[in-house]
């Protein structure tokens, strides 16, 4: 299996670097050319080249520079060249580095100390890494605090190695000393996060000590808090009632991330009410107060859960839910009322029929995008909201009416197709809608709505009274007869005049023909047969 890597860098392998090349250069004193040819040996090693030839001449002419950037580029070529045998043993050459490292290690310089700090983070190979162990533990006590945070994650990778505790045989202790007087957010995350890979019963200790300050604990420390709660809660159930409170704390925390985690770990620790009740409401907050639509859409995930798991308890927040409509992302909406449509009850559907019925009047305002497809997407919603629930169709059925000739063909088509359902099933409506149908009959544009709107006319005007307002409604749209131009009623009538002794028929037929580039078209053939007036014959009768 290859071995991951940590570094990736798009590198054109149609023009390779030349290994020669690279070291004339490394041996040269221009410090530009080095870091070009530094540049070019780290992304040979990241296309699968191996190189073995420069190693020897990086150690003579790279290692001893001063410079910072060749000598991040030389822990990014030492991080990624083979440092064992076919058998798994370090090669030799490899204790050529470590006097380098354990220079960088005390180097006046608090990047250099960091970056080589952090390099050893990676570092596998325990015979390379032991020699340096007094060097990194002299760093937790640097002035800087880039230098102390990656101090500890060097301490925590190196105890994890197979062999690191006996490298590292105090370390917990160490980190924990550290934990209780470092002032630095992240160096402090670094040392709990130590404790928690580490010695998990140290950092529970050290949490429960603390609990009234976890509130006000950085948001980078909150997250390992919470990441420690769920492991625990994991392998030890019973004692979930000792981190309900914990968790029940933070979600009033200011960080979004911190209350997102927060809402998810009391999912996954806790089916009771109250805590289902405490998660759905923390993703409705954030649905409001999020702007990236990305999030807005994780969260519609997280409530689409809570709404199959433990539906009885989102139906009290549909409403929360139904307010990210007012985002103008459309897949947000339709998520939205996909949610929503399956949380109608008798208690919530009058509310729910109100809501979408604003939204529909907000979408004639015409600043939004898309409004066509919005207001499609509510008619549909509210279409399904009557089928499920009669008694609301009265309340929208007349509101709907009036985007019968919306340009949206499709939206349209939901509304007479919607009409045309609820005047079959609420006979009560029946007059009212016709009445308004015929007053609104007119504006209808499109060629799909009008033949079932007619139908409606012809199918549901009972009265006489009715008939006669639907037939003048339709020949008023119709217009004046004929239904001929002015210029085909002018045409000159000396045609009229050329009349032949014989009456002939045209006889009219319609054939398929193949045009020149192979598809087929209609063409009309007309054959005209001529009808002579009889003969009569002497002598006949």
């Amino acid at each position: 299996m290859d071995k991951s890597s940590t570094l990736l860098v798009h590198y054109d392998k149609g023009t390779p670097a030349v290994a020669n090349e690279i070291k004339e250069a490394l041996e040269g004193n221009d410090v530009e050319a080095k870091i070009d040819a530094m540049k070019k040996a780290v992304m040979l090693l990241l296309n699968g080249e191996t190189i073995p030839q420069l190693f020897i001449t990086i150690i003579r002419y790279v290692l001893p520079s001063e410079d910072h950037t060749i000598q991040k580029l030389l822990l990014l070529y030492l991080e990624l060249i083979e440092k064992t045998d076919s058998k798994g043993k370090v090669l030799p050459e490899m204790i050529l580095i470590c006097q380098n490292l354990r220079n960088n290690l005390q180097h006046s310089n608090e990047y250099i100390r960091g970056v080589t700090l952090r390099f050893l983070c990676r570092l596998k190979e325990t015979e390379i890494v032991e020699p340096l162990t007094p060097s990194v533990l002299q760093n937790l006590e640097h002035r800087h605090p880039f230098v102390r945070r990656n101090a500890i994650l060097a301490i925590m990778s190196i105890y994890k190695l197979p062999q690191g505790d006996q490298l590292f045989v105090d370390a917990p202790e160490m980190i924990e000393k550290v934990l209780s007087t470092e002032q630095d957010p992240s160096a402090k995350r670094n040392a709990f996060l130590m404790l928690f890979t580490c010695a998990e019963e140290r950092a529970v200790n050290y949490l429960l000590s603390n609990v009234d300050k976890v509130s006000d604990w950085n948001e980078s420390l909150q997250m390992v808090v919470l990441e420690l709660i769920r492991s625990v809660c994991k392998t030890k159930p019973t004692e979930k009632g000792k981190y309900i409170k914990i968790i029940i704390s933070l979600l009033s925390a200011t960080s979004s991330a911190v209350i997102y985690e927060c809402a998810g770990t009391l999912v996954s620790l806790s089916s009771a009410p109250t805590a289902i009740r405490a998660a759905a409401n923390t993703y409705c907050q954030l649905l409001l107060s999020q702007s990236d639509n990305n999030v807005k859409l994780i969260l519609l995930d997280r409530l689409y859960e809570l709404k199959t798991l433990h539906r009885d308890i989102m139906v009290e927040l549909i409403i929360d839910v139904l307010r990210a409509l007012s985002s103008p992302n459309l897949d947000i909406r339709r998520k939205t009322l996909d949610i929503a449509l399956d949380l109608i009850t008798h208690h919530n559907i009058n509310e729910v029929v109100q809501m979408l019925k604003k939204e529909v009047v907000k979408t004639q305002s015409g600043e939004l995008e898309k409004n066509g497809e919005y207001r499609q997407m509510l008619i549909q919603a509210i279409h399904a909201c009557a089928v499920k629930f009669p008694e609301v169709a009265s309340t929208v059925v007349h509101l709907l009416m009036d985007f019968l000739g919306d340009s949206n063909v499709a939206s349209a088509l939901d509304v007479v197709v919607f009409v045309r359902e609820i005047i079959e099933t609420n006979p009560k409506l029946r007059v009212s809608i016709i009445t308004r149908l015929l007053d609104t009959f007119y504006q209808i544009r499109a060629g799909k709505v009008c033949p079932c709107a007619l139908w409606i006319i012809g199918e549901y005007c009972l009265s006489l009274s009715e008939v006669e307002s639907g037939i003048s409604t339709i020949k008023q749209c119709l217009g004046d007869l004929p239904f001929y131009s002015v210029s085909e009623e002018s045409e000159p009538t000396e045609t009229s005049k050329k009349i032949q002794p014989t009456s002939s028929a045209m006889v009219s037929s319609r054939k398929p023909v193949i045009l020149a580039d192979g598809t087929y078209a209609t063409q009309s053939a007309a054959s005209e047969t001529t009808f002579s007036s009889p003969t009569v014959v002497q002598g006949s009768l």
